[in-house]
């Protein structure tokens, strides 16, 4: 099915398509490198392997002739893991002494976890660039705590049939302050289209649920009516293979037809100041195929096809993104570069490690 919320919006110049110039032979020579220095180093070299999968893919995108880069260290990237696993450890031993502590440890996470979100999204935003240009994120704590933590309590309450509202929220927080030196990014996306990506999803889960139920159904009633079913060697392969099975033909599946669906949404519905916009036209069935394919490639060559999996799933994004430009883009670049937020600009503080977490 072809997403129907995928006409592009006026412009004023010729749609910029995105590329992805890397190859899978060479992108899979650094993976295996930064694979096995991570095995050696006991995962220490992991936070540098960190750096050079998101310089390589970085450095190798492109719009308009102009690549973007990434700035971290992979010492900045081992400093916040190192701060973390104390963290961790301080409120391992803290627990086993005392409970109460442990409640107030907890709860002082709780205070500190929008924080620590904006400080990760600030980072990454700071090390990256665009054509010599800084990102910047401009998001407050305040907003953080109601986005992850209030919303997400008020969606579960209501079992999850406002995951759509959380989901624009936290994307919009995301988007709405970050910047591209001192431009802003604005996006405004009506809530209808994530509705109607949640339902798509969930019907297709229902539907291969009742056709598994309708192929297997008798089978596992009796599986389960054998009683202990641990004892049975083909009935624990049997349960595991279905459920691997309903991985594989339903969720993953539904998981990424919801990300097509809305991923063109946000990106049709985004500008950048001086009236530059975005655009996307990823279709669901394609989007799904390669991701199922994906997984069961790496699955059956045990991992040594990802980086190919990897580099086919960029260049498909890339090639289904467009900028479409209000304007000259020298001038845009040329006017943020003369603001002062170049690539030479020093970042000091909390802002120069990276806490680590996928924000």
């Amino acid at each position: 099915m072809r997403d129907t919320y995928d006409a592009a919006p006026a412009r004023q110049a010729e749609p910029v398509s995105f590329e992805f110039r890397g190859k899978a032979g060479e992108w899979f020579g650094i993976w295996i490198v930064n694979l096995l220095l991570s095995i050696v180093t006991l995962g220490i070299y992991s936070a540098w392997a960190k750096v050079r999968t998101k310089k390589y893919f970085y450095n190798h995108t492109y719009v308009a002739g102009r690549n973007f880069d990434y700035h971290a260290t992979g010492m900045q990237i081992l400093i916040g893991r190192l701060i973390v696993v104390a963290a961790v450890v301080v409120f391992q031993l803290a627990s086993s002494l005392d409970p109460i502590i442990s409640l107030v440890l907890i709860l002082a996470l709780v205070v500190v976890f929008p924080w620590l979100i904006v400080r990760s999204m600030m980072f990454n935003a700071r090390m990256s660039s665009f054509s010599n240009v800084r990102f910047n994120f401009l998001g407050g704590v305040g907003q953080a705590f109601l986005v992850f933590l209030i919303y997400p309590i008020l969606t579960a309450l209501t079992l999850y049939t406002t995951f759509p509202l959380l989901d624009r929220a936290v994307k919009r927080f995301s988007i709405n302050n970050h910047r591209l030196g001192t431009a802003k990014f604005e996006m405004e996306a009506p809530i209808w289209p994530f509705y109607k990506a949640m339902l798509f999803a969930a019907l297709w889960v229902l539907a291969v649920g009742v056709v598994a139920v309708a192929l297997t159904g008798f089978q596992l009633a009796n599986l389960f009516s054998l009683g202990d079913v641990e004892d049975d060697p083909v009935a624990i392969f049997t349960i595991i293979g279905l459920f691997y099975l309903m991985f594989f033909l339903a969720f993953l599946p539904a998981a990424f037809m919801y990300q097509a669906m809305t991923r063109n949404v946000v990106y049709n519905s985004t500008e950048l100041s001086g009236g530059h916009r975005f655009h996307s036209n990823v279709t669901t069935l394609r989007l799904m195929w390669i991701a199922v394919s994906n997984a069961v490639i790496a699955a059956v060559t045990l991992g040594l096809m990802l980086p190919w999996t990897q580099v086919r799933l960029a260049n498909y994004l890339a090639n289904h993104t467009y900028l479409l430009p209000g304007g000259s883009l020298d001038d845009f670049v040329g006017r943020q570069v003369d603001e002062g937020m170049s690539v030479g600009e020093a970042y000091s503080d909390l802002e120069g490690i990276d806490v680590g977490l996928p924000i």
